[in-house]
């Protein structure tokens, strides 16, 4: 799977996160139920200062690796940290691999993610995150990124 190296500038995203491993197919039940929670209750109209209506989905507090316990966060970047309520994450700055998932959304992101794990040589596990660009014409329209942080290529 192709992807890009850049280096990245730290930024914040505030929103609302959960606690979850891959193990047991957990992180699917509980990622898909935080992003339920995210869009019934319009958490993104919730957040203030916000950079752009992007959203994104943050990994990190990582226990170990991929197959220990770490925070996802569902939120949008934000210019100030001071969110009343939300829980904010750093994304710190460094060297990431980006990829850019192709075929079926979400399904693209998930396999994209799949491909990772499976081949995650470098990888640094302070912070990585998924970008949803806004202003899709339709749910499967959706273009999105990962964001993988790495030591170096």
């Amino acid at each position: 799977m192709n992807y890009q190296l850049a280096d990245e500038d730290s930024f914040f995203v505030a929103g609302i996160a959960v606690r979850t491993t891959n193990q047991n197919a957990k992180a699917r039940k509980d990622i898909g139920d935080l992003w339920t929670k995210f869009m019934t209750e319009n958490i993104q109209s919730k957040i203030t200062g916000k950079y752009n209506e992007d959203i994104y989905c943050v990994y990190t507090d990582y226990e170990t690796d991929h197959t220990g316990w770490y925070t996802a966060v569902i939120g949008c970047r934000v210019t100030e940290v001071g969110n009343s309520g939300m829980f904010v994450a750093l994304v710190p700055s460094g060297k990431f691999k980006i990829y850019k998932p192709g075929g079926k959304f979400p399904d693209c992101v998930g396999d994209t993610w799949m491909h990772i794990w499976e081949n995650g040589a470098n990888r640094k596990y302070v912070a990585d995150y998924d970008l949803y660009k806004a202003g899709a014409k339709s749910f499967d329209e959706t273009e999105s990124a990962v964001y993988v942080g790495v030591e170096h290529d």
